[in-house]
């Protein structure tokens, strides 16, 4: 167990870890290897999931703005085709000749493939296997294994490609349910539960940590450098954490709109969360404002952006309290203008929202400091609550 919005630890460890480094690689599975085709199959998504097939290197062969919208968890893009060349085959299928446009991506697949063997794959020994699969499981994939079960590679294609495995994510998140009983960690702003995930979660509680798959703090200070992913990468980090979970005990999530920046918490989850029992933390103002001054020292480095959001809130606070907070940012006051903007925004935003959807709470934790010790104490807290 563990914290699992980008899993860590389980059969997708070893891929995840490897997306990181530029190779992705499973453990092999002794029932794949023992029904698998000496060189060439095609998997279902299903069998894949199951038993994690036995695969060293999961390759997706999409382009690259295909891979970076979303790709299987630990997946690495070695792309036939390029951005550019996809498109230009593509007008040509449609605009001009099919057959010629087969003939021109033949050729570029054949090229890139060649560049991959020289360079990615040089060093790959005979006893290496991959699963290749591109949008359908179609011509490219099917191309890209041709050539490698040619050099005698047990190469594989995953059957329906990056859509089976998006079907499953959609089922599992927009159509099911969560299996998991799901716990909400709720407080004002400040009451650091962010922080207090990632001490449980080394504690083995689970946890599924949505700011982190967002990359994103969820509010409209919470932006992180790198920018937030797309919609279906968030939900495939998510859908990769749920794998995780043991049913037989609860997972901890932080309490969060149903947006977090401009991504849609989906639904299955959103309906566990409101559903949710919760643990409120609460603590005194000075010592949540000097914990955000700390946490936030990125969004204090970039003082234009940190004035643009505090423009942002003219319309709910007026010139006057906007002018003041503006003076305290250029200042460098960032306790006191963190003090404000929850005295004044937050805290009452978050109070009416609570009025307006009374949920049930398990645990009342209060904490006078959130300094390391005080969030140690906290920790503790929480996981005797869970037990």
């Amino acid at each position: 167990m563990g914290k699992l919005a980008i899993n860590e630890s389980g059969p997708w460890a070893e891929g995840v870890a490897a997306e990181r480094r530029g190779v992705a690689s499973c453990g092999a599975s002794p029932s794949a290897r023992r029904h698998a085709n000496p060189l060439s199959m095609k998997i279902s998504f299903d069998s894949f999931l199951s038993d994690t097939a036995g695969f060293d290197t999961i390759i997706d062969v999409r382009s690259p703005g295909e891979f970076a919208e979303d790709h299987v968890p630990g997946a690495i893009n070695m792309p036939v085709l390029s951005d550019e060349e996809r498109a230009r085959v593509g007008t040509i299928y449609k605009q001009v000749d099919p057959f010629k446009a087969r003939k021109i991506g033949a050729a570029l697949v054949a090229r890139n493939t060649a560049r991959w063997l020289e360079t990615a794959l040089i060093d790959m020994e005979g006893g290496w296997r991959p699963l290749v699969y591109c949008w359908r499981g179609g011509q490219r994939s099917g191309s890209f294994a041709t050539i490698l079960k040619a050099i005698g590679w047990r190469v594989s294609v995953l059957d329906g490609g990056y859509k089976s495995y998006r079907r499953r994510v959609v089922a599992d998140l927009y159509d099911g349910r969560i299996e998991t009983p799901v716990i909400l960690l709720d407080g004002d702003t400040g009451t650091a539960k962010t922080a207090l995930l990632d001490l449980v979660a080394a504690r083995g509680v689970q946890t599924l940590d949505l700011e982190g798959a967002a990359n994103h703090r969820g509010s409209l200070f919470g932006w992180r450098a790198g920018g937030q992913p797309g919609q279906k990468l968030f939900e495939s980090r998510i859908w990769q954490g749920l794998q995780h979970l043991d049913p037989a005990h609860p997972v901890l999530v932080e309490a969060e709109s149903a947006k977090i920046g401009q991504l849609q918490v989906p639904p299955a989850l959103w309906a566990a969360m409101e559903a949710a029992p919760r643990m409120v933390v609460s603590a005194p103002l000075e010592a949540r404002a000097a914990f955000l001054a700390d946490a936030y020292r990125d969004i204090v480095e970039d003082r234009v952006r940190l004035l643009d959001r505090i423009e942002a809130l003219k319309p709910f606070q007026g010139t006057a309290r906007i002018t003041e907070w503006r003076a305290l940012a250029e200042a460098g006051e960032m306790e006191t203008l963190a003090a404000g903007l929850m005295a004044h925004h937050y805290d009452p935003a978050y109070a009416r929202e609570r009025s307006r959807h009374e949920r049930p709470v398990m645990a009342r934790l209060e904490a006078s400091r959130l300094d390391q010790g005080g969030l140690e104490t906290l920790a503790s807290e929480i996981e005797a609550a869970l037990a």
